[in-house]
């Protein structure tokens, strides 16, 4: 079918077409960006052959977000395009957030012409050493520097960024290359990307260890999203299960035998202390989610990553292999089966660990309980959970509402403001669920609120929840709890959300009371597109428990 298609086709093209063509064939469907002078001939190439659609978001940083939050509910390639210079640089602070959380990310920028480059002549768009700033935020960065190579470099990155342990990768082509006809090859194929091998006898050697356990746990991070099949053989085997909150998902968080992401409740450590083998798979043990690495995990601890160094990264582990979680999992499921005598008490005790946690984050919530269970009986089993950092987030969307899929829960791993509402609108136009639904705080909307420009045009299917305090709610705590409550630079001016809404033609619910919480939610759940549902916390009330950054261990009394 591909020769076919070529044969209908002139010899040359452009390398802006060869491109567009070649990430037709990784699959690729939704591409997002900011047109400019620097990329134009890669997306006028996407307009003419129509197979691509071409997202036009209103900065660098939301383009890349929205690919980010695609690529991460969909399981496949992230594309963002900008141009050069202080465009690339507007996308910095996306491509961190996207290493960070691991995403199969490219990132394509336009470069100044090859002649000009590299000399310093404050050529419009230029920005002095511009691939050591793109490495630095990147899993690799790329320059194509010749019309030949510019094919086998974009092939190279693509497979780099979905390669184990996958990340985002940046490609700067200056705009001659762009521009510059070539003959169309004769193999346009994506890249092949070989999935890790591992070493069989450590995986015996680990289940042999595993044979005198009698209460095993799984934590799980981001790296086990595609090893449910796996992890589910596990669990029949008797294993137990905590999850990072980017491993949330991959066994459903109304399965019993998942503690979900309440790891680091001082139940769920007491529980740890009855534990008598962990094995961490796919995760890197992340400082806010282990007390900065004094939570008491079980022991022994064994680890299984897709990433070398994650050998005695954080906490030290009594065995490490290196491979692919899905097939180490499959593989210690085999060796393990009627070999284990799990304790008749532990699903009990780890149910009774989990039932604790939650009542306990759901006391703290106060009246906010209410929009939790609002949001959990509308948003059924099929939607996206997608978050930015804010107090409602930390407390409890990062955790209390359930969710049923590997890949339905997104948030701002990296911990930066700003970036979850444009990461629901590339999760809904990935198409991958019924509904995405993305919870923000007034402060990180406003960071990037020109996207929500994009999103009406768009028509994305996202309902975003806005928690409005009108202020930076968790530096707010920081101050009352640890700067004598002196509140400095936290205030907000904010515009009338329901005006500004208007203005864009974007449907606007105002929640004043929590009685009303229930039939706002249904209604902006029933919607197709986008809207916004405003919780306005001011009137609601404050959360029984203030949220003052994330939990740290308390040192241990010093006894003479």
């Amino acid at each position: 079918m591909f020769l076919e298609a070529l044969h209908d086709m002139s010899n040359k093209t452009t390398v802006g077409e060869l491109i567009a063509a070649f990430l037709e064939q990784c699959g690729v469907k939704t591409a997002f960006g900011v047109i400019s002078i620097h990329n134009m001939p890669i997306l006028d190439a996407i307009n003419t052959r129509g197979k691509i659609r071409y997202v036009g978001a209103r900065g660098e940083a939301g383009a890349v977000n929205m690919a980010d939050g695609l690529a991460r509910v969909s399981g496949g390639l992230g594309v963002a395009f900008t141009s050069t210079g202080t465009a690339a640089g507007n996308a910095a602070g996306a491509m961190v957030e996207a290493l960070t959380a691991g995403t199969a990310l490219l990132h394509v920028t336009g470069q100044i012409e090859t002649d000009y480059l590299d000399q310093d002549l404050a050529y419009i768009h230029e920005a002095p050493d511009q691939l050591s700033m793109l490495q630095s935020i990147s899993k690799a960065a790329f320059r194509v520097r010749s019309v030949e190579t510019a094919l086998p470099t974009i092939r190279e990155a693509v497979r780099v960024a979905r390669a184990a342990p996958s990340g985002p990768v940046s490609v700067e082509i200056p705009i001659d290359i762009q521009a510059a006809e070539v003959e169309w090859p004769s193999d346009l194929g994506a890249p092949h990307v070989s999935t890790l091998t591992h070493c069989k006898d450590r995986v015996a050697q680990l289940a042999q260890h595993l044979t005198k356990a009698k209460r095993p746990l799984l934590w799980l991070g981001g790296g086990t999203r595609h090893a449910r099949a796996a992890v589910e053989r596990l669990v029949a085997l008797g294993f137990g299960v905590v999850t990072s909150v980017q491993g949330r998902g991959v066994l459903p968080e109304d399965h019993p035998a998942t503690l979900g992401a309440f790891n680091v409740h001082p139940a769920v450590e007491s529980f740890y202390k009855t534990c008598d083998a962990l094995v961490v798979v796919g995760s890197r043990l992340r400082g806010n989610e282990t007390l900065k690495y004094k939570l008491a995990l079980p022991q022994p601890l064994y680890r299984i990553d897709a990433d070398a160094l994650a050998d005695n990264r954080g906490y030290r582990n009594d065995m490490f292999i290196h491979g692919d979680a899905a097939a180490v999992l499959d593989e210690l499921a085999t060796l393990l089966e009627g070999k284990l005598k799990i304790d008749p008490a532990f699903a009990q005790d780890l149910a009774a660990a989990r039932e604790s946690a939650v009542a306990d984050v759901s006391k703290g919530l106060g009246p906010y309980k209410r929009l939790v269970d609002a949001l959990q009986e509308a948003v059924g089993r099929d939607y996206n959970w997608v978050r930015d950092v804010t107090i409602s987030n930390s407390t409890w969307g990062n955790r209390l509402l359930k969710i049923f899929t590997p890949r339905a829960g997104v948030h701002a791993l990296g911990g930066g403001i700003g970036q979850g509402m444009q990461m629901g609108i590339g999760a809904a136009l990935a198409g991958n669920a019924a509904k995405t639904v993305a919870l923000c705080g007034d402060g990180g909307l406003m960071v990037n609120v020109g996207e929500l420009a994009t999103a009406v045009q768009e028509n994305a299917n996202v309902m975003i929840v806005l928690m409005n305090d009108q202020c930076y709610g968790v530096i707010r705590n920081i101050q009352d709890a640890q700067y004598g409550g002196r509140r400095c630079y936290v205030q907000l001016h904010q515009p009338d959300f329901a005006q500004f809404c208007e203005s864009l033609k974007l449907p606007h619910y105002r929640i004043k009371s929590l009685d009303d919480a229930a039939a706002i939610i249904r209604e902006g759940m029933a919607k197709t597109g986008p809207v916004l549902v405003e919780v306005d916390m001011l009137s609601v009330g404050s959360f029984a428990t203030a949220f003052a950054g994330p939990p740290v261990k308390k040192e241990e009394p010093q006894h003479a």
